[in-house]
């Protein structure tokens, strides 16, 4: 019985070190490169090898042949060299050290890559475009990036992945496992990625730095994207318009404006968005959620970009700068705006008609010159407008007010826009020259409606006959001739006239003295 355990326990020593022979050989095979044709064919799978022992071990994981048992756990290995990592795992060593920082690790081969990090050694380069790596694995998931290859396929939904830490992430979203929680909040994340970068919340920590200017991230993908701002990269290019974006999410919405498709849908009203993130923030109206308070004043806000736009009116500050003029706004769709005034774009067109605008809110109240919507009423009168603002305007009819006045003469006005007008009849100032003839003028919207007559356009056509007008006034006197009205009378006779300057010409023959 004892002899029969000695030839066990030779047996089990010869498998070990044959394993161990095996393994070095291989490796040698491996690192020399040899460029012979492979000779060693495995019947089991039909992949081809170099050396003998190479093939000796693929055939193992056919047999399922693991001489090496752990004596912790158990667990047995094909090569003493598996062995080694697992077994760190029960005693805690971590043997090989950094000699460049004092972190420790289980494996040489992690603390050489380690190394090579700091270093900036990059000896693995794709063959492709150049893109040089510190690790083999990290260039192997690289050049999948230009085969194509995604080896793993998820068993649910058949979405595939460049690596198998992706899918497995991505299987969570159908277990709804989240394993990862964070201890401050109890929040929970599907990776470890997402608690880490969580955690940054509560910390303040921003570690990633920009080089060009002062911000600073929280993870490093946010600091690559940020970059993108400086070098103009837009690496992510649309497949069926010419446009491109920084990121692949920016991307993968963008789809969406040329299929069409807005998957996430509100349950409280009719809307739907191209984003669920979107989505989130709108359900806010219903539930009249204002997470974000001003510390100054008390005002809330749904979203923390807007309550940063906000506080800049307290502190003043106007980050985003004009390259053409010295003018500086708060936020950058104010300077993307104001920049049209330089470059003369009008991006929002009319549909009916040719005009176009700088402003998409400008285009919408347009609109309704063409629909005929006027939803702002008067509560006093029964008039009625296109604009809040010039319902504001109209109500200062009834109250009388006139805050704006004049430092020139004692006229005032309700309107500040009206008073700076009228300021430019003392200076004399007519900033706004026809470039068709020499005439100029006080406003820019005079000029505007001088020009139709070079250009012949008249976009206020008459509902009830085929007339078209270069302005709105006229029109609306026009129409006076279907409708019958006469708003103008006269106070000596009681005649009525449709237009004011007829009843200052009627008037005349009252007063013959007057120059007719």
């Amino acid at each position: 019985m004892v002899g029969k355990q000695n030839h066990t326990e030779k047996k089990k020593h010869f498998n070990v070190s044959k394993v161990k022979a095996i393994s070095q050989m291989a490796l040698i095979g491996q690192k020399s490169g040899y460029t012979e044709p492979r000779p060693y064919k495995c019947t089991e799978c039909g992949q081809m090898f170099i050396t003998k022992a190479q093939l000796l071990i693929d055939q193992q994981t056919h047999t399922d042949e693991k001489p090496c048992e752990c004596s912790e756990c158990k667990k047995i290995f094909s090569q003493k060299d598996g062995l080694v990592i697992p077994h760190t795992n029960h005693t805690g060593k971590k043997p090989y050290k950094c000699s460049k920082c004092a972190k420790t690790f289980k494996q040489k081969s992690k603390s050489s890559s380690h190394e090579r990090i700091l270093m900036g050694e990059k000896r693995y380069r794709c063959s492709e475009c150049n893109k040089a790596f510190a690790q083999k694995s990290d260039l192997t998931v690289h050049e999948r990036i230009h085969t194509g290859e995604k080896p793993y396929k998820c068993s649910e939904c058949q979405k595939a992945f460049t690596i198998r830490g992706n899918l497995t992430l991505h299987q969570r979203t159908h277990t709804g496992e989240k394993p990862y929680k964070c201890f401050e909040c109890q929040k929970s994340f599907t990776g470890i990625g997402g608690l880490t970068s969580h955690q940054k919340t509560h910390t303040g920590e921003k570690p990633y730095k920009c080089s060009e200017c002062e911000k600073a991230f929280s993870t490093k993908a946010q600091l690559i994207i940020h970059q993108r701002v400086h070098t103009g990269i837009k690496p992510y290019g649309c497949s069926e318009c010419e446009k491109a974006f920084t990121t692949k999410g920016q991307l993968k919405i963008h789809h969406l404006s040329h299929t069409g498709e807005k998957p996430y849908k509100c349950t409280d009203c009719d809307k739907a968005f191209k984003e669920k993130y979107i989505l989130s923030l709108h359900q806010r109206i219903h539930k009249g959620e204002k997470p974000y308070k001003c510390s100054e004043c008390g005002k809330a806000f749904i979203l923390k970009a807007e309550l940063l736009v906000h506080q800049r009116y307290h502190t003043g500050e106007k980050p985003y700068k004009c390259s053409e003029c010295d003018k500086s706004y708060i936020d950058k769709k104010r300077l993307t705006i104001h920049q049209r005034t330089h470059t003369g774009v009008k991006p929002y067109k009319c549909s009916e008609c040719d005009m176009a605008f700088k402003l998409n809110a400008n285009l919408y109240v347009h609109r309704r010159i063409h629909t005929g919507e006027t939803p702002y009423k008067c509560t006093e009168c029964d008039k009625a407008f296109k604009r809040k603002s010039h319902l504001s305007v109209h109500q200062k009819i009834h109250t009388g007010e006139k805050p704006y006045k004049c430092t020139e003469c004692d006229k005032a006005f309700k309107r500040k826009s009206h008073l700076s007008v009228h300021q430019k009849i003392h200076t004399g100032e007519k900033p706004y020259k026809c470039s068709e003839c020499d005439k100029a003028f006080i406003t820019k919207r005079t000029l505007m409606i001088h020009q139709r007559i070079h250009t012949g356009e008249k976009p206020y056509k008459c509902s009830e006959c085929d007339k078209a007008f270069i302005t709105k006034r006229k029109v609306m006197i026009h129409q006076r001739i279907h409708s019958g009205e006469k708003p103008y009378k006269c106070s000596v006779c009681y005649k009525a006239f449709n237009q004011k300057g007829n009843l200052s010409s009627h008037l005349r023959s009252h007063t013959p003295s007057l120059p007719v």
